[in-house]
């Protein structure tokens, strides 16, 4: 914990490359951590991120659900929740 508060857990952002429509949803819901390639797929900008509101949010606006989130220390899926 720091000084500040606790520190924002990291997280691991996965695509499912096979299940991707390309729709775009993800890339706008969080373009810091998520984007389009030429491909038309989506793909994460980093191996790790921080922004649990957004990629949470992407994760569940994926209408063919290739999106997932998980804690990058447990595992555990934090999204999206069948």
């Amino acid at each position: 914990m720091s000084a500040t508060g606790p520190e924002p857990a990291e997280l691991v952002v996965t695509v499912d490359r096979a299940r991707c429509a390309g729709t775009g949803l993800c890339a706008a819901s969080a373009p810091a951590d998520l984007q389009v390639g030429p491909d038309g797929k989506a793909h994460p900008r980093h191996e790790r991120s921080t922004a649990l509101a957004a990629v949470v949010e992407a994760a569940e606006l994926c209408p063919m659900e290739a999106i997932a989130v998980h804690h990058a220390t447990t595992g555990e899926l934090l999204a999206p929740q069948w």
